[in-house]
């Protein structure tokens, strides 16, 4: 059986998704704010895509390590509410079925988000 790493399409699909889901989030309602901010630093941007590429990675089996910051420690002092979470959740589940992410694969990645919703909500 294949590692949900290989069923994101290992480096080069993980990365193609991290720029949509960096895309999606720039352009949803509830959560655009928070994004906006980053496009006047690229050098920001490219330093998030390229950590959560390798969060990404890392976490589904892939070779990369990740060595940004805990989720705690990131989303700490942000105060995201539950709305403003399973708006992210859905641009990354609706990037992960765009780009062909089979069902089983895409509810792996939802666990994970749900594993990690209490590192990041009302911190």
């Amino acid at each position: 059986m294949s590692t949900l790493y290989e069923r994101l399409g290992g480096a080069n699909g993980i990365t193609k998704m991290v720029d949509d889901i960096v895309a999606a989030h720039l352009i949803n309602p509830v959560i655009k704010s928070r994004f906006l901010p980053y496009l006047e630093k690229p050098e920001k941007v490219a330093e998030v895509k390229k950590h959560t590429c390798d969060f990404f990675g890392a976490g589904s089996g892939g070779p990369e390590s990740y060595t940004g910051r805990s989720m705690l420690e990131t989303h700490r002092g942000l105060n995201i509410n539950e709305a403003e979470y399973m708006a992210v959740v859905d641009d990354i589940m609706n990037v992960l079925q765009k780009h062909g992410v089979d069902e089983p694969a895409r509810k792996d990645v939802l666990a994970i988000t749900y594993a990690l919703k209490d590192e990041i909500l009302h911190q």
